[in-house]
């Protein structure tokens, strides 16, 4: 979950710290010299197919949304964006400087706005769930209980036992039992994933690792398996990854400003690569909670979306937390005043949260720049706990 840029950190943190805390005290300054007319965290108008009003209009208080900035910056969260959908709308955005370490492009202090793609990291899992989703149900997949040998016939020599009872969805569950390890320093020789980006064939690196047990008998993190789901969807589709992706999701939910990122050996990076638009993973996850329809049309069946955000095993020590994974996607639960609100989430290394709350028709996106920090993640969980859940006034 180390996946790139190892070689950062050309200034320490604390100096990035403070640098992403004086940027966003001078964006609060901004808001109250030179913008008083303008509502804070009011969305820009860029197009992009998102109706907009302001926080009233969905039932949320605007004074509480308004003192997410203090906290942030209060924290040194170092959070790049914070995106707040309600009732389908987008009525919160806000936008903070801040170190990042963004695919290709250099580690450092980098400003971010509406209009600046961010990497997503492991949030390209649940995206490769709802491709492998929308390849079911075009047909190009018979069922996600398919055994995954079936669709590597030029790899049949590598197989050992136990392969034979893998299925797609044992690698979207991540109980495959494939012995797999990448909770481990980028540069120990024992991580599995930084093999996906050196080797020059990484599906026979990964479809020749030893089953070291029985599928469904454990949960274990594997972005390989997902490199696995990336490339099965190549070939039943007969396009590249990011070709398909275009063409069957990105293309209907009004998404044209994207990438798919390759590792050095020229692989799709299926599992971690995308970069997108805060607002634009936004949408992601409004398809979630609109059970795979966006503006009336349905770009994956509620079926699949039932299947993916089902609870199937506890995943502790990942992102911070005890939470329940599904096909792809989180799942999980905080108490906020006198509420039990239980959500599901899309994550990635760094801070990259897409928090769907169906019971309050919330949708909330984050990006920051945590990688490889213990509280990762904690300023999306607190905020969204301590001030956007609150500020909801529902009769």
């Amino acid at each position: 979950m180390r996946e790139v840029g190892k070689e950062l950190r050309h200034l320490g943190f604390a100096a990035v710290f403070m640098l992403a805390a004086s940027g966003a005290s001078a964006q609060l300054q901004e808001f109250s010299t030179g913008q008083r007319n303008l509502a804070c965290g009011s969305p820009a108008a860029i197009g992009d197919g998102w109706p907009t009003a302001t926080p009233e209009s969905v039932g949320l208080e605007s004074p509480r949304l308004c003192g997410i900035a203090a906290r942030l910056v209060a924290t040194n969260a170092n959070v790049h964006a914070v995106v707040i959908v309600r009732h389908g709308t987008l009525v919160f955005e806000q936008y903070f400087p801040g170190y990042d370490e963004p695919w290709g492009l250099g580690s450092g202090p980098h400003d971010f706005d509406a209009t600046t793609k961010q990497d997503m990291r492991s949030v390209s899992k649940s995206v490769i769930s709802l491709l492998v989703g929308i390849a079911i149900d075009r047909e190009l997949i018979k069922s996600a209980d398919e055994p995954v040998v079936k669709f590597f016939p030029d790899y049949a020599t590598l197989k050992s036992p136990g392969w034979d009872n893998i299925t797609l969805r044992h690698l979207l569950t991540m109980s495959s039992g494939i012995q797999w390890d990448e909770n481990r320093a980028w540069n120990d020789p024992q991580n599995d994933e930084p093999r996906l980006s050196s080797e020059a064939d990484p599906f026979r690196y990964i479809l020749s690792k030893p089953i070291a047990a029985p599928p469904d008998a454990a949960w274990t993190y594997n972005g390989g398996g997902t490199d696995l789901l990336g490339n099965i969807i190549e070939r039943v589709s007969g396009k590249s990854l990011d070709g398909f992706a275009r063409e069957a999701l990105f293309a209907p939910l009004g998404i044209s400003d994207w990438e798919w990122m390759k590792y050095r050996n020229e692989r799709i990076a299926s599992a971690v690569g995308l970069r997108l638009r805060p607002r634009d993973a936004a949408k992601i996850g409004q398809l979630v909670l609109n059970r795979g329809a966006w503006n009336g049309r349905q770009i994956v069946s509620p079926k699949w979306i039932e299947q993916s955000v089902t609870p199937r095993f506890q995943a502790i020590g990942y992102f911070g937390g005890l939470f329940y994974y599904g096909q792809q996607w989180w799942m999980g639960r905080t108490l906020s005043g006198d509420k039990d609100v239980k959500w599901i989430a899309a994550m990635g290394l760094g801070g990259q949260r897409i928090f769907i709350v169906p019971d309050l028709d919330l949708v909330v996106m984050t990006t920051s720049g945590l990688y490889g920090r213990a509280r990762q993640g904690n300023a999306a969980l607190d905020i969204l706990t301590n001030l956007i859940v609150p500020s909801v006034r529902d009769k």
